[in-house]
Parts: structure tokens; sequence; C-alpha cells
């Protein structure tokens, strides 16, 4: 246990040090953008998934899976369990990106386009950057908050007028999976300041394993399955690439850089899934694209060198 405690020590301390250092900082921005990366193939990689497996099936193996790649690598290392007052806030974490996000936004994909998911993936950011200021106390600047808002209000604009203006019943999947995302990814920004992000999601894949092994089995045999190229393809995509790795280098950017400047890196993320669609999916893009990518670029830009 003593070896244990001395061997994660440093990971700890290096990961409180990056959020002074302006190497630890940009090296946090590259690894928060990267997790921007994985997040925005997860929906045309659903879209896939969803081609083979019925949406409770998809959830709960991806989790599984998913799990099972942490696990390996938290008994390989010997990586101690979290103190006891770490496990609620790994609670949440579960409850927000493993289970929560990726299960209403699956329920909503039944339905919905990748395009018009993006309309609500567009204001994550700015849900996020409000629930961290409430649950931890951060005040970014006025500049910050008045870029996030034109920038979330860019991408909403775009996403509607790309899905014509027409609401869907996944709306309300796409709103309650906004909230309960940004819940998960504040705690476990704020979790990521203590001990690795790998670890973070790591513990919090295991923790709820007693509920997707259980939902596995019961959901594999309600669901057909048809396993196809493209269903595999996305559905190791979504447990590996989005649902560990994805989160990995997500949470160690947010250590890094901060929660409300790592969240605005995400405005990128619903016109980068609109890019996957065409290219993966078969979807078009309107000539408004280009626009509002420029737009939320310059959002991004003044985000990250506001200061809070």
């Amino acid at each position: 246990m003593r070896a244990q405690s001395s061997a994660t020590a440093p990971s700890r301390i290096a990961v409180g040090a990056a959020s002074t250092d302006p190497g630890g900082r940009s090296f946090g921005t590259v690894q928060a953008a990267l997790g921007v990366v994985a997040f925005s193939l997860t929906f045309p990689a659903t879209a896939w998934g969803l081609e083979g497996f019925g949406p409770w099936s998809l959830i709960a193996v991806r989790s599984i899976l998913a799990a099972a790649v942490a696990g390996v690598c938290l008994l390989a290392l010997r990586v101690a369990p979290p103190e006891r007052r770490h496990w609620l806030g790994l609670a949440v974490v579960g409850a927000g990106v493993v289970l929560g996000f990726p299960l209403l936004t699956t329920l909503a994909l039944q339905t919905s386009t990748t395009a018009h998911a993006a309309v609500v993936v567009g204001l994550l950011p700015l849900t996020t950057a409000l629930l961290s200021a409430l649950r931890i106390g951060t005040r970014p600047s006025r500049t910050f908050w008045i870029a996030a808002l034109a920038g979330a209000a860019a991408v909403i604009a775009f996403t509607v007028q790309q899905s014509g203006g027409a609401l869907t019943s996944a709306d309300a999947y796409l709103f309650a999976a906004l909230l309960v995302c940004a819940a998960g990814y504040t705690e476990g920004g704020r979790l990521a300041r203590v001990m690795p992000g790998w670890q973070v999601i790591g513990w919090a894949l295991a923790l709820c394993l007693p509920l997707t092994v259980p939902m596995a089995a019961v959901a594999l045999s309600y669901e057909p399955v048809h396993l196809t190229a493209h269903s595999v393809t996305g559905l190791l995509w979504v447990a590996i690439g989005s649902q560990f790795l994805g989160l990995v280098v997500w949470y160690r950017g947010m250590a890094a850089i901060g929660i409300p400047k790592a969240s605005q890196l995400q405005l990128a993320q619903p016109l980068l899934t609109l890019v996957w669609s065409v290219l993966l999916l078969g979807e078009h893009l309107t000539v408004a694209a280009p626009l509002t990518a420029a737009a939320v670029l310059v959002c991004i830009a003044v985000t990250q060198r506001a200061r809070g």
C-alpha cells in the first residue's frame, strides 16, 4: 500500500503543477482538443453501432468494454482505490458521462440525425462553464462570458438552420443529456486535479459495472444483434475511443487549463461532428458551415486568452 501511494504521488503533483506552468497549459490545451476530436466522432460511431445493436445493448456493452480496458490498466499499475471522499464525485462522473449522456443521446439518435443532435451539444460548453462556476466557484471574466455566449449562439443558429428549425421528440433526451454530461465534466475536471485523469474515468467505469453488466444481460436477450463492419467499428470506437481514451485526455486537459476554458474548445465539436457525418454517413452541409466555423474559431481564441 505504501508503494502504491508513493507511485501515484508524482502523478498527482504533476497534474497540480500543470495548471500554473505555461508549458503545462499548452500541453493541456492539446489534450483537451484531442478529447474534443474523439468526442466529435461519437455520434457518427453511435449511428454505425445502432445498425447492429439496440440502444440499451449498445450503451451497456460499450461501458463494459471500456471498463475492461480501464480495469486492466488499473490492475497492471496496481493503482490503489481512491479515498472515500472522492467516491461521490466518481459516482457523478459515472452517472453523467458513463451512463447518462451515452444512453440519452443514443435514444435520441434513433429518431434524430447527427446534425440535429449537434444543436444541443453546441450548448454543452456554456452549460459546463455555468455548472463549474456554481460547483467549484470559478469566476471567468466578462470577456470570457461574452465570447462563450457568442460562440454558443453561432453554433445554435447554424445547427438549428441545418435541421430546418424544427424540434423533434428527441430534444427532451438531448437537453437531459446536456445537463448530466455537464455535471460529469465538471466533477471529473475537479477530481482530475487530485488524481490522474485516466484514473477518474477508470474508477467511474468500474463503479458502474454493477449496473451495466445486468443491463447488458437483459438488453441482449431482448434486442437482436446483427454484427457488421459498421456496427462493430462503431461499438469499438464509442467504447475505447470516446468512453475511455477521449475522456482520459479530456480530464487531463481540464485539470491543466481549467474547466471553463477547456469547455469552450467543445464549441468546435458540433462542426467537427457534421464533417464526420458527411464523410462517414453521407449527410450534406450547407454553405453556412465555413462561416460558422470561422466565427466559432474566433470565439475559441478569445475564450482561451481571456483571464478568469
